[in-house]
């Protein structure tokens, strides 16, 4: 199973977690990344996160899958925001279940760093003195 989710509301850690419990399963492995307060030595007011939904739906399913295939897993969370975000937000969570914790960490490092690299959904971040893409080429 893969639950797949993109959302302009608040996510849930415990939707996420229940998403993924199954009995058959002593591995679940939960990733929560967050608003800071910081980048690179300047102060951030706060995010905005935009995508282009249908295409970052379908390579979050693909990832979730993926991962699911190569490191056996039972099941795969993965929920990310759009819209702005305060310091302190949920931006992302990912949770995995599997039989042992080594596929359960080792997948839901994989679906992170997937996520990072290849959804459609862009970071704007803003600071005491201004704001700016991130990763946006000069």
């Amino acid at each position: 199973m893969s639950e797949i989710q993109l959302s302009p509301h608040p996510l849930s850690i415990d939707a996420c977690y229940a998403s993924v419990q199954d009995p058959t399963c002593g591995g679940i492995c939960l990733f929560v990344g967050t608003i800071r307060n910081h980048n690179k030595g300047k102060s951030v007011t706060h995010l905005n996160f935009e995508s282009y939904a249908p295409m970052a739906e379908k390579e979050m399913k693909r990832i979730a899958d993926e991962a699911k295939s190569q490191h056996g897993l039972h099941a795969v969370s993965l929920h990310h925001r759009t819209g702005e975000l305060a310091i302190g937000d949920i931006a992302v969570i990912i949770a995995v279940s599997s039989h042992h914790r080594a596929a359960a960490f080792a997948g839901c490092e994989q679906v992170i760093d997937e996520l990072k690299k290849h959804v459609p959904i862009w970071k704007k971040e803003f600071l005491e003195d201004g704001s700016y893409w991130v990763g946006a080429r000069p």
